[in-house]
């Protein structure tokens, strides 16, 4: 019982404090789920953010109902689920109605645009972290020849992020099968 309050305690800050959509809230799962709960560790988190963004819908809630389900089951999705749109539905509601006597004065309009640096400062941050970590990983040459591939991917050819990770999945996949059937014949005594 315990770990469902916790769940939704979890998600539903995220919910809350989500201000911008999925990009905003990857920071805050992350705290949340790696940080505060370790329900995960940083490799398994990033395997679910990849997985994440390369299936269609909102980032939070696909997030959300797998360590909800693999936390707790069933029931922890649908808890981890819920605690992330729940905030969204009554906050959306209150908004509408009286975001129609606010919207032109300045200071709203002034709050929109200062949520802009935060996130791209959360998003910048969350970078980081991960570019470290594939460095100590991959190595700083394949780090950052995946970093360029990916950019040059990204912006120069326009592909579709889900592409770009989808290939990124493949690679590693085919890399993982090497190193096993590498270790396998280390095992076994077989001379490479």
């Amino acid at each position: 019982m315990m770990v469902h309050r916790q769940l939704f305690l979890a998600f539903f800050r995220v919910g809350i404090l989500g201000y911008g959509g999925g990009p905003s809230s990857i920071p805050l799962v992350h705290k949340e789920v790696v940080e505060k709960y370790k329900w995960m560790d940083e490799d398994e988190f990033a395997d679910v953010l990849a997985l994440g963004n390369a299936l269609p819908g909102p980032i939070a809630t696909k997030m959300a109902g797998y360590i909800g389900y693999r936390v707790a089951g069933i029931l922890g999705l649908l808890n981890a689920v819920l605690a992330t749109i729940v905030p969204t539905i009554i906050l959306i509601i209150f908004l509408l109605t009286s975001l129609s006597s606010f919207k032109s004065l300045p200071w709203v309009a002034g709050m929109t645009k200062a949520v802009v640096p935060v996130v791209g400062v959360m998003l910048a941050t969350l970078t980081w972290d991960f570019l470290k970590k594939s460095k100590n990983s991959l190595g700083f040459l394949n780090a950052s020849l995946f970093v360029i591939v990916s950019l040059f991917l990204l912006e120069v050819l326009s592909f579709h992020p889900a592409v770009v990770i989808a290939g990124l999945l493949i690679v590693a996949l085919v890399k993982k099968d090497k190193s096993a059937k590498v270790e396998q014949r280390v095992g076994k005594g077989v001379d490479l």
